[in-house]
């Protein structure tokens, strides 16, 4: 009998199919692996699973159709047939074996002996005669949709806005796993303290090449660790790291983050003020200023940090104007930046989507502006590569107001220091990061 609390593949097909619903896999995940009695092996292969069959939903499931056909199949029968056909397919290390006895297993405890031998019939009838060839997609769009298991609107947005090669570079880093990254607190810890702590528990952790603050950690979740519940550190891509480097800050400096949930960024620029400098952290939903609140709670940054529940297009009458020397607006956007991270968005957003958030960034943009002193700085980021949330949006707001100059974005280690652009565009194939956007906009005397 299966034990579903110690079994990877069992949680993985529970998993797949709340995300099928329109969960979120990093939350599913944290929230399994938190509340499971996995070995950390098991965890190893539950988050490869999880994350692999989303990746590649649309190359697994061509590969699956010819198999079952036009046959009526329940959500966790059809996410059981993806995930063993993913284990058979990329995870060579895994035996047949043990895909198929563990897969059937699921079938006959979580169904009946109907869908048992459905579940057996169709894969020996997979290892049988193999998968079909994906070059008999005819169509050159569909070929590389399903290839790179990406919604063709997105592949079209790329190839117009940077071209096919560079669009191929990118489509191909986004199946790649992604790497557990961590920010120092520095003020607990170095960065050379936080590797040898890190290694003398068993993880394996080294200097990021990115970030300044930035460490990347592998054998092991770090967000179990005694740094991590101490506040030593935090998790965040390094791509996230970059934005409060690119801010300026100085001790003693105003900042307002307008979009702060859920206060990665918020700390990191706690931790580069004084220890008596405020920020004004804001977001539009109760529960996410709680998590602002409870991650500046653990870091030791929550008498800097004031969070509260406010829309930041409504903060006019709440702030006098020429108040901040730093306004971080960190703008809603489509998210397509995180593909490898959080590889659900590629088939969930449309291109109308980008459309509609890029006229709520110029809202909100238009509302801080007036909130910024002379010479000081707005910093608009995002997680997303288009044109239409990132330049555009940026193109735009300076055009309707003429007061602020696009300054250089410029990081600690001076990354993509030859480019002919003031902003800066990170592409997860760069880095093997997130995809960020980063302008810095200066306020004239």
């Amino acid at each position: 009998m299966i034990d579903e609390q110690r079994n990877p593949r069992w949680l993985a097909v529970d998993i797949l199919v709340k995300v099928s619903k329109g969960a979120y896999s990093n939350i599913e995940l944290k929230n399994v692996i938190a509340e499971s009695k996995l070995s950390q092996l098991d965890i190893n292969l539950l988050t490869e699973i999880v994350y692999g069959v989303i990746q590649r939903k649309l190359t697994l499931e061509y590969y699956l159709s010819p198999f079952i056909q036009n046959k009526k199949v329940q959500d966790w029968v059809y996410q059981l047939l993806l995930s063993a056909e993913f284990q058979m397919i990329y995870l060579d290390r895994v035996p047949t074996r043990a895909i198929f006895n563990e897969s059937i297993e699921i079938a006959k405890t979580k169904g009946h002996n109907g869908i048992r031998a459905f579940v057996t019939g169709v894969l020996h009838t997979m290892e049988r005669k193999g998968f079909p060839k994906l070059d008999a997609i005819e169509d050159p769009k569909e070929f590389r949709s399903i290839k790179y298991s990406v919604a063709p609107w997105i592949i079209q947005q790329l190839d117009a806005q940077l071209g096919e090669n560079k669009a191929n570079q990118i489509l191909a880093s986004i199946n790649q796993p992604a790497r557990q990254t961590a920010r120092i607190n520095t003020q607990k810890i170095t960065q050379a303290e936080a590797i040898q702590a890190l290694n003398d528990q068993g993880y394996k952790a080294s200097v990021s090449k990115v970030a300044e603050d930035g460490i990347i950690v592998a054998n092991g979740s770090v967000a179990r660790s005694q740094l991590f519940k101490n506040g030593s550190l935090t998790v965040q891509d390094e791509s996230a790291m970059l934005v409060a480097e690119t801010m300026q800050l100085k001790p003693g400096m105003t900042v307002l983050d307008a979009c702060a949930a859920p206060g990665g960024k918020s700390t990191h620029i706690a931790q580069r003020l004084g220890k008596n400098d405020h920020i004004l952290a804001l977001d539009l939903h109760s529960k996410k200023v709680a998590l602002i609140r409870s991650n500046a709670k653990r870091m030791g940054f929550a008498n800097q940090i004031d969070a509260k529940v406010l829309d930041a297009r409504k903060i006019g009458p709440i702030v006098k104007d020429d108040y901040f020397d730093r306004v971080l607006v960190d703008a809603p956007c489509s998210g397509i930046g995180l593909m490898r991270r959080k590889p659900e968005i590629r088939y969930e957003k449309a291109l109308n989507d980008s459309e509609n958030l890029h006229k709520i960034q110029l809202e909100i943009l238009d509302a801080v502006a007036a909130k910024v002193k002379n010479n000081g700085i707005i910093t608009y980021s995002t997680c997303t590569i288009l044109k239409q949330e990132n330049e555009n949006t940026i193109t735009e707001f300076l055009k309707l107001h003429p007061e602020f100059n696009l300054i250089q974005t410029q990081t600690q280690k001076q990354l993509k220091s030859l480019r002919k652009t003031p902003y800066l565009n990170i592409y997860p194939d760069d880095f093997e990061s997130d995809g960020f956007f980063i302008a810095c906009l200066q306020k004239r005397a």
